[in-house]
């Protein structure tokens, strides 16, 4: 044959369409778009089950970079090593990703845009939430392909525990289609598919009381309402991202800009370059300086501006002009049974919905079977105990293994499966407890073969199933909000404080009722010693606050009256003054005094309540919100009845749990959340019951099993314990015992009542106060570790015919 019989005449135009066409088809289906089910390109999914496979677990130590690169290029992803670590860099970022995927060591980069390193400097392992893609994926969940040259298996989809597409977005462009999902948050997108999954034929406006909007990593504010709907609608829609801004004043009149949070996907040091360019170019009149001043704290860009400069009016100017806001274009392509989709927000959930029901049933059948399995394995075991003599003589008889196997089978109608199990029995399982425990176990396997055969047979309890696994995720990883929602796009929020000189300071109150601001430069030129502060005699320092002008105070008071005092309103005297007394600052009546300051930004935080314990062992709690006012008179905070006085007041996340301790050596710890929200005029509910003449003289919160609780008699004896020993009870029991008091006339007594209490989880000092008002300072590290219904040890000196009267913890600066 020559060499011109073997060339085939073709046309150009075909032979460019066939080879882009399948070309585009690669690209849509195998690189740029992600599945609509575990929202991963293939890259990701292959980097993810690569890490997996290999063990590079969150359990584990750290792996470098370049060894996962290696595996995935070798294993399933025959491209350049560049591409991989690109992807794998992506999903450790934390300021692109709603929830990192990849959990980074080293150098991965930053919001300047600077690279990551090199993979052979870098470590990675999987993210704790990456298991989640990655769970049941060993139990046939999920259907495999070959690899390139069919030496592996890979996924052709993860199983994917929780809507991953919704909850880290995805943007990619490929050809003929472009993707752009941002991130929505985890509590309110699984919430989302729960409310679909209860009632199929839910709304889009049902839909959006629980999912708001998207959720930015980077913060910001979100404007316009009508874009977010026509998005989840249609899959496309506008919106409009703008940084978090701030406006302070400086002394000598000046303000300055400060930029908090920036949009999505802004390049922090292009933005701030930006900006000092229109500087330069004197584009904008009344820029002094702009400094980038992020570090571990977190993003903060000042933009600081000359004397009598219109700060609203340059914010206006920079929003415009830079990207200080942005306009953000959904796109919401995914790939749909091998074919690219634009989808709103229910179809994506409902797909989502869709692969879930197909990887709970795959995974339910699988673990059926297992279970029928080794059911039918403990049925020939049963039986063949209960015939053992017979079954041990068969055995004895026969020839060889094979010869005992076929004669189990014919003479007492064991299968072959059950024949073997008999034969490898080893001997120690022919004792009565072992025999037990068989039949025990075959029991639990029936209830569970039960209860899996009900999850295929009825929609409704796989649908429990999934809800009670995503609500498990949810309450593990759901994190709050970090982009703000706002309706209108042309709104421009400015705060009522701008004219207040935004300054970071200290107040100080007494135990006598005695307040002042002071500023940190009087506080460093004075030595920057707490213990130095001016005090009259007699008097001591009881709160200590690190706080900001524009911010206000909420002191409350023992007979349940709160007053809200600006920051910038309490009188400026230096370090060593005394101050000046409380009742010239707010009207507080002169028996009544304060329990509680509480500093405050703003009263709008959803999750925050007003925790109140009361004397008599009274709790309630109450939103924040409930308590915003521009009154300075005081205001009821709590119902307090007669006899009764507040104790304490703190605000909480109602997350933790509360523990109360008596005066008579009672205790009681619940749940927070046990005491419902009520309103601010409430007297709440009973927290511990206590008897006639005891009272609670400690209210304390502590979240998890971890620090101890210390309390101190009134004659000295202190102790500590363990948290994990205060068992979590029902809200108004009578509680356990927290302390022992010694009594009889050959002992030495250690106290008739319980003066404080304390929860520790790090080392802090405190000071106890007598009859004779002697005073004796101490660590918590010098109380012994006790159980906690031990007598304690003596600690506190006391003089005979004297007692401790109060111990306080000694104020101190965050580090």
């Amino acid at each position: 044959m020559s060499m011109m019989e073997q060339i085939m005449p073709a046309f150009l135009e075909e032979v460019v369409g066939d080879r882009f066409g399948r070309y585009s088809k690669y690209i849509i289906q195998d690189r740029a778009i992600p599945d609509v089910r575990d929202g991963l390109k293939p890259v990701q999914r292959r980097i993810l089950y690569a890490m997996y496979e290999s063990g590079n677990t969150p359990d584990k130590p750290y792996r470098k970079s370049a060894k996962t690169v290696g595996d995935v290029m070798g294993n399933y992803h025959p491209h350049g090593d560049s591409s991989i670590y690109e992807g794998m860099v992506r999903m450790a970022q934390p300021w692109k990703m709603g929830h990192v995927l990849v959990d980074g060591h080293g150098n991965w980069g930053s919001m300047d845009d600077d690279p990551a390193a090199a993979m052979r400097y870098t470590e990675a392992r999987l993210s704790e939430i990456a298991m989640e893609l990655l769970r049941d994926i060993d139990k046939r969940t999920v259907l495999f392909k070959d690899n390139f040259d069919n030496t592996a298996k890979e996924p052709t989809v993860l199983p994917s525990r929780y809507p991953n597409l919704l909850v880290n977005g995805v943007s990619g462009i490929s050809s003929g289609f472009a993707t752009e999902i941002p991130p929505h948050n985890l509590r309110e997108v699984i919430q989302g598919a729960i409310m679909l999954m209860e009632k199929p034929d839910t709304t889009l406006e049902e839909l959006m009381t629980i999912i708001q909007g998207p959720d930015f990593p980077t913060g910001g504010i979100i404007m316009g309402g009508e874009g977010i709907k026509e998005a989840f609608r249609t899959g496309k829609g506008r919106i409009y991202l703008r940084s978090r801004t701030a406006i302070e004043d400086l002394r000598g009149g000046r303000q300055q800009i400060i930029i908090t949070e920036i949009p999505y996907q802004v390049v922090k040091s292009r933005l701030v370059t930006a900006i000092e360019n229109l500087r330069l170019e004197k584009k904008v009149e009344g820029i002094a300086e702009v400094r980038d001043e992020s570090g571990r704290a977190g993003l903060r860009i000042v933009v600081e501006l000359k004397k009598e400069a219109d700060a609203q009016g340059i914010l206006a100017f920079l929003l415009k002009k830079t990207d200080l806001q942005v306009a953000y274009n959904f796109n919401m392509v995914a790939i749909v049974n091998k074919t690219p989709m634009q989808l709103g927000l229910k179809a994506l959930l409902e797909a989502y919905i869709a692969h879930q029901k197909e990887v709970v049933t795959r995974r339910t059948q699988y673990e059926l079977e297992k279970a029928e399995d080794r059911a039918h394995v403990l049925e020939g075991l049963v039986k063949a105990l209960n015939i053992l003599d017979e079954v041990i003589a068969t055995i004895k008889a026969s020839k060889n293994r094979a010869d005992a196997q076929k004669n189990l089978v014919e003479q007492y109608g064991f299968t072959e499966r059950q024949a073997d199990a008999i034969l490898t029995l080893q001997l120690y399982r022919l004792t009565n407890l072992e025999i037990h425990a068989l039949e025990k176990e075959h029991r639990e396997l029936q209830k569970l073969i039960g209860n899996l055969r009900e999850i295929l047979s009825s929609p409704v309890k796989l649908i429990k199933v999934i809800k009670g696994e995503l609500m498990e995720i949810r309450d593990k990883y759901g994190i709050d909000r970090r982009s703000e929602i706002q309706g209108e796009v042309e709104e421009l929020k400015v705060n009522v404080e701008v004219l207040v000189t935004a300054e970071d300071v200290l107040v100080t109150l007494s135990h006598e009722g005695y307040i002042k601001r002071i500023s940190k430069l009087s506080f460093t030129r004075s030595g920057g010693d707490i213990g130095s502060t001016g005090l009259k005699a007699g008097d001591y320092l009881k709160h200590l606050l690190e706080v900001n002008t524009v911010e206000k105070l909420l002191i409350f008071t023992k007979k349940g009256q709160y007053y809200m005092l600006p920051v910038h309103q309490i009188p400026e005297f230096k370090w060593k003054d005394n101050g000046t007394a409380l009742v010239n600052v707010i009207p507080i009546p002169k028996d009544d005094q304060p329990v509680s300051v509480i500093p405050l930004k703003s009263f709008q935080d959803q999750d925050k309540s007003l925790v109140f314990v009361t004397k008599k062992g009274q709790v309630k709690r109450t939103d924040l919100k409930e308590y915003e006012t521009v009154r300075t008179n005081g205001i009821v905070a709590c119902k307090v009845a007669d006899g009764d006085e507040v104790l304490k007041v703190e605000l909480s996340d109602n997350s933790r749990d509360l523990v109360l301790i008596s005066k008579l050596g009672m205790s009681i710890r619940f749940q927070e959340s046990e005491v419902n929200a009520m309103g601010r005029a409430a007297g709440g509910v009973r927290g511990l019951q206590l008897r006639e003449e005891d009272e609670v003289v400690a209210a304390e919160w502590v979240r998890g099993e971890e620090g101890e609780i210390l309390v101190v008699s009134d004659l000295g004896y202190a102790k500590r314990s363990f948290v994990f020993d205060y068992p979590l009870q029902g809200r108004g029991g009578k509680g356990v015992i927290t302390f022992e008091f010694k009594e009889g006339k050959r002992v030495r007594p250690n106290g008739s009542s319980l003066i404080a209490g304390f929860a520790v989880k790090t080392p802090f000092a405190l000071m106890a106060v007598n009859t004779n008002d002697d005073r004796h300072v101490f660590t918590t590290e010098e109380t012994a570790i006790e159980d906690r219904k031990s007598v304690g040890m003596s600690l506190i000196p006391v003089v005979k015919g004297t007692h401790v009267t109060s111990v306080i913890r000694l104020p101190a600066l965050q580090s």
